[in-house]
Protein backbone atom coordinates (compact mmCIF):
# COMPACT_ATOMS: atom_id res chain seq x y z
CA UNK A 1 0.00 0.00 0.00
CA UNK A 2 1.72 3.59 -1.20
CA UNK A 3 1.06 7.26 0.69
CA UNK A 4 -0.44 9.93 -1.89
CA UNK A 5 3.51 11.36 -1.01
CA UNK A 6 4.81 8.11 -2.75
CA UNK A 7 2.49 7.89 -5.42
CA UNK A 8 3.30 11.70 -6.09
CA UNK A 9 6.91 11.17 -6.60
CA UNK A 10 6.36 8.07 -8.72
CA UNK A 11 4.70 10.61 -10.94
CA UNK A 12 6.94 13.32 -11.04
CA UNK A 13 9.17 10.48 -12.03
CA UNK A 14 7.26 9.65 -14.74
CA UNK A 15 5.91 13.40 -15.95
CA UNK A 16 8.03 15.80 -14.65
CA UNK A 17 7.60 18.33 -11.78
CA UNK A 18 5.42 20.74 -14.02
CA UNK A 19 2.53 18.23 -14.77
CA UNK A 20 1.97 17.79 -10.93
CA UNK A 21 1.95 19.08 -7.55
CA UNK A 22 1.41 17.75 -4.42
CA UNK A 23 -1.44 19.12 -1.98
CA UNK A 24 -0.78 17.80 1.84
CA UNK A 25 -3.97 18.89 4.17
CA UNK A 26 -4.52 18.30 7.58
CA UNK A 27 -7.75 18.25 7.57
CA UNK A 28 -9.05 15.90 4.45
CA UNK A 29 -6.77 13.30 2.29
CA UNK A 30 -3.90 14.98 0.61
CA UNK A 31 -4.31 15.11 -3.38
CA UNK A 32 -2.38 15.64 -6.23
CA UNK A 33 -3.46 18.39 -8.55
CA UNK A 34 -2.93 17.01 -12.23
CA UNK A 35 -2.48 19.44 -15.25
CA UNK A 36 -5.66 20.03 -17.60
CA UNK A 37 -3.49 18.34 -20.51
CA UNK A 38 -2.22 15.35 -18.78
CA UNK A 39 -4.74 13.72 -16.61
CA UNK A 40 -5.47 10.80 -19.51
CA UNK A 41 -2.10 10.15 -19.79
CA UNK A 42 -1.42 10.07 -16.23
CA UNK A 43 -4.87 8.04 -15.61
CA UNK A 44 -3.55 5.61 -17.92
CA UNK A 45 -0.35 5.08 -15.86
CA UNK A 46 -2.24 4.67 -12.73
CA UNK A 47 -4.01 2.21 -13.88
CA UNK A 48 -1.90 0.36 -15.78
CA UNK A 49 1.52 0.56 -13.42
CA UNK A 50 2.73 -2.94 -11.26
CA UNK A 51 1.92 -1.88 -7.94
CA UNK A 52 -0.11 0.95 -8.56
CA UNK A 53 -2.89 -0.64 -10.72
CA UNK A 54 -6.04 1.86 -9.65
CA UNK A 55 -8.70 -0.43 -11.43
CA UNK A 56 -11.97 1.52 -9.84
CA UNK A 57 -12.86 5.59 -10.56
CA UNK A 58 -14.78 5.73 -7.18
CA UNK A 59 -16.13 8.88 -8.15
CA UNK A 60 -15.52 11.92 -10.36
CA UNK A 61 -17.40 15.34 -9.24
CA UNK A 62 -17.43 18.95 -10.48
CA UNK A 63 -16.69 21.76 -8.61
CA UNK A 64 -16.93 25.35 -9.21
CA UNK A 65 -14.17 27.38 -7.23
CA UNK A 66 -15.70 31.03 -7.35
CA UNK A 67 -13.73 33.11 -5.46
CA UNK A 68 -10.45 31.48 -7.71
CA UNK A 69 -12.82 32.06 -10.85
CA UNK A 70 -11.76 28.36 -11.28
CA UNK A 71 -13.65 24.97 -12.04
CA UNK A 72 -12.33 21.81 -11.10
CA UNK A 73 -12.59 17.42 -11.59
CA UNK A 74 -12.02 15.62 -8.62
CA UNK A 75 -11.18 12.07 -9.01
CA UNK A 76 -11.12 9.46 -6.52
CA UNK A 77 -9.55 6.24 -7.59
CA UNK A 78 -8.97 3.13 -5.63
CA UNK A 79 -7.07 0.05 -6.71
CA UNK A 80 -8.75 -3.15 -5.19
CA UNK A 81 -5.59 -5.53 -5.62
CA UNK A 82 -2.88 -3.11 -3.59
CA UNK A 83 -5.76 -1.41 -1.31
CA UNK A 84 -4.69 1.87 -1.60
CA UNK A 85 -6.31 4.69 -2.56
CA UNK A 86 -5.69 8.60 -4.27
CA UNK A 87 -7.26 11.71 -4.96
CA UNK A 88 -6.35 13.89 -8.23
CA UNK A 89 -7.27 17.26 -8.95
CA UNK A 90 -7.55 18.86 -12.33
CA UNK A 91 -8.05 23.51 -12.32
CA UNK A 92 -8.89 25.15 -15.04
CA UNK A 93 -10.31 28.34 -15.78
CA UNK A 94 -14.09 29.06 -15.71
CA UNK A 95 -14.29 30.58 -18.72
CA UNK A 96 -12.19 27.78 -20.88
CA UNK A 97 -13.42 24.85 -18.58
CA UNK A 98 -11.94 21.77 -20.52
CA UNK A 99 -10.15 18.93 -19.98
CA UNK A 100 -9.57 15.39 -21.06
CA UNK A 101 -12.23 12.57 -20.90
CA UNK A 102 -10.75 9.41 -18.89
CA UNK A 103 -14.26 7.28 -19.98
CA UNK A 104 -11.67 5.05 -22.15
CA UNK A 105 -9.36 4.29 -19.04
CA UNK A 106 -12.62 4.01 -16.76
CA UNK A 107 -16.17 2.59 -18.11
CA UNK A 108 -17.49 4.50 -14.52
CA UNK A 109 -16.35 7.86 -16.14
CA UNK A 110 -19.26 7.74 -18.64
CA UNK A 111 -22.10 9.35 -16.93
CA UNK A 112 -19.86 11.15 -14.25
CA UNK A 113 -18.50 13.17 -16.86
CA UNK A 114 -21.80 14.11 -18.46
CA UNK A 115 -23.06 15.27 -15.14
CA UNK A 116 -19.73 17.52 -14.82
CA UNK A 117 -20.76 18.40 -18.03
CA UNK A 118 -24.80 19.31 -17.13
CA UNK A 119 -23.79 20.95 -13.60
CA UNK A 120 -21.18 22.92 -13.98
CA UNK A 121 -20.41 23.36 -17.96
CA UNK A 122 -17.16 21.71 -18.17
CA UNK A 123 -15.87 20.25 -21.38
CA UNK A 124 -14.67 16.18 -21.44
CA UNK A 125 -12.32 16.24 -24.47
CA UNK A 126 -12.78 13.16 -26.85
CA UNK A 127 -15.92 11.95 -24.18
CA UNK A 128 -18.00 9.25 -26.79
CA UNK A 129 -21.36 11.04 -25.77
CA UNK A 130 -20.93 14.62 -24.60
CA UNK A 131 -24.55 15.82 -23.72
CA UNK A 132 -26.70 16.48 -20.67
CA UNK A 133 -27.82 13.74 -18.50
CA UNK A 134 -29.97 15.56 -15.85
CA UNK A 135 -31.23 18.82 -17.19
CA UNK A 136 -33.25 18.77 -20.65
CA UNK A 137 -30.74 19.97 -24.08
CA UNK A 138 -32.47 23.47 -24.04
CA UNK A 139 -31.72 23.89 -20.15
CA UNK A 140 -30.05 27.61 -19.53
CA UNK A 141 -26.77 27.60 -17.60
CA UNK A 142 -25.06 24.94 -15.20
CA UNK A 143 -26.88 24.60 -12.07
CA UNK A 144 -24.01 23.95 -9.50
CA UNK A 145 -22.18 27.02 -10.24
CA UNK A 146 -21.97 29.04 -7.70
CA UNK A 147 -23.14 32.01 -9.84
CA UNK A 148 -26.24 30.35 -11.17
CA UNK A 149 -29.45 32.96 -11.74
CA UNK A 150 -32.53 30.41 -11.76
CA UNK A 151 -34.53 30.81 -15.07
CA UNK A 152 -37.79 32.67 -14.62
CA UNK A 153 -39.81 30.18 -16.83
CA UNK A 154 -39.07 27.04 -18.99
CA UNK A 155 -40.65 26.62 -22.52
CA UNK A 156 -43.23 29.29 -21.05
CA UNK A 157 -43.94 27.68 -17.48
CA UNK A 158 -42.97 28.71 -14.36
CA UNK A 159 -39.87 27.35 -12.79
CA UNK A 160 -40.45 27.35 -8.80
CA UNK A 161 -37.23 27.28 -6.73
Amino acid sequence: MKSTEEIHKLLVDQFGEETLEYKPDEKVDPWIVVAAGKIQEVAKFLRDETGLRFDSLMCLSGVHYEKEEQLGVTYHLASTSEKHKLTLKVLMPQEDAQVQSVEQIWKTADWHEREAFDMFGIRFEGHPDHRRILCPDDWEGYPLRKDYKVQEFYRGMKVEY
